[in-house]
């Protein structure tokens, strides 16, 4: 088994054909013993793997790296056990969420042997405490899709900086200025907001909304069901809940019309369908800050996870929506809440509305630190900042 472990590696090292160092390079502490990288399907994890095991300096025969779907696997533990007899001391398993009770198996690794462990899985992924409390053990990191600064450098080996969106907010007239004058942004943008957030936009072009549809599908069909207690045919539901959400626009949800048009009569049911779905981000739910995030809590607003969702999943396309969605997409999970005005609650400190160039204050006239975000201008001014800045966050 080993060997037959080792002689795969050696392939996928061989195919490995990105050398695009992504974000989360920058961000992980890799002296942790036990790492877990958690992400969207198709947002880069595997690549980032075979990337660190190739450029860590220990020699081939000293790491080793498998997907738990490549094979029958009867035990991880054995397998990290004989790697650790050999003298082995990097061991990283990739789509670890397809491998049953493997929180158990991590944390007897991480207990008996010494080995330095990465492992990778799918975003709807929850360290369970009660099967081995690997939480303790485990540092977990969240692996997002290509932001827009990310995907300019890819179109054009430009390098560029990121930026915190307090920086942003102080400072974006000399940002905007600064990076407008080396490349031309709207170049860019329209292409981004259809087919830029996945990586693998890169290797074929021309059939990447249909690879897309594949990946939303077998997410709902493979991903979720390994992960969650919903049976086959319900996964129908989850199907007609993002169709549903394609139709709407982002604000006044009504749970009562929503359950119609899924089939559940159970609101509960219904919630935990709408959490599936934002664990595996396909979906993205907005609450007020005072509702705190009870997944049996109503949300205020319910968006697909990011742009291209959109152009794959849904015939009509809303423009005001595609700017919300890109808007929220760029930011972690926990920033963002929804205002009693405006669109967006940034760490319940900065308000801001997002719209077109012509959009104005009048909706959040007079609220401190309050912004327009505007879509279609490269420069701002004053408290309008340009939408495509907020992709340079990461």
């Amino acid at each position: 088994m080993l060997q037959t472990l080792k002689d795969y590696q050696l392939n996928y090292l061989r195919v490995l054909k990105s050398s695009y160092k992504r974000y989360i390079h920058k961000n992980i502490d890799f002296p942790q013993k036990m790492i877990g990288l958690i992400g969207a399907r198709g947002v880069g994890k595997t690549t980032f793997l075979l990337q660190y095991l190739q450029e860590n300096d220990l020699p081939l025969a000293k790491k080793l790296y498998f997907s738990a779907d490549a094979i029958e696997i009867e035990s991880l533990f054995e397998i990290a056990y004989n790697f650790s007899k050999e003298g082995g001391k990097l061991l990283v398993i990739d789509e670890i969420h397809k491998y049953k009770n493997f929180e158990i198996e991590l944390k007897k690794i991480y207990d008996m042997l010494d080995l330095h462990v990465i492992f990778s899985g799918s975003s709807a992924l929850q360290l369970d405490n009660s099967k081995g409390d690997l939480s303790r053990r485990a540092v977990l990191y969240h692996m997002k899709g290509l932001s827009f600064r990310e995907f300019i450098e890819l179109k054009s080996s430009k390098k560029l900086p990121t930026f915190t969106y307090e920086k942003l907010f102080v400072d974006h007239e000399n940002i905007a200025y600064e990076i407008s004058s080396k490349l031309k942004i709207y170049e860019y943008w329209t292409e981004y907001l259809k087919m830029g957030y996945y990586p693998f936009y890169f290797e074929n072009e021309g059939s990447y909304l249909l690879r897309l549809q594949e990946t939303i599908n077998t997410v709902i069909e493979v991903d979720i069901p390994s992960i969650f207690p919903i049976e086959y045919d319900k996964i129908i539901k989850l199907k007609k809940l993002i169709k549903f959400v394609c139709e709407s626009k982002p604000f006044k949800i009504n749970i009562k019309e929503l359950s119609v048009k899924i089939g559940t009569s159970d609101y509960h049911t219904l919630y935990k369908y709408m959490e599936y779905l934002k664990r595996g981000k396909i979906l993205n739910l907005l609450r007020a800050k005072t509702k705190g995030d009870n997944i049996f809590t109503k949300p205020d607003k319910l968006y697909l996870g990011n742009t291209n969702l959109h152009y794959a999943y849904c015939q009509n396309i809303e423009i005001g929506t595609i700017r919300e969605v890109f808007f929220m997409s760029m930011f972690d999970d926990d920033v963002l809440s929804v205002p009693a005005k405006g669109d967006f609650l940034i760490n319940n400190k900065y308000l801001v509305e997002v719209g077109s160039k012509n959009k104005t204050f009048k909706q959040i006239k007079d609220i401190p630190d309050s912004f327009v975000v505007a879509d279609d201008i490269e420069i701002g001014h004053g408290n309008k900042i340009p939408l495509w800045l907020f992709g340079f966050l990461y």
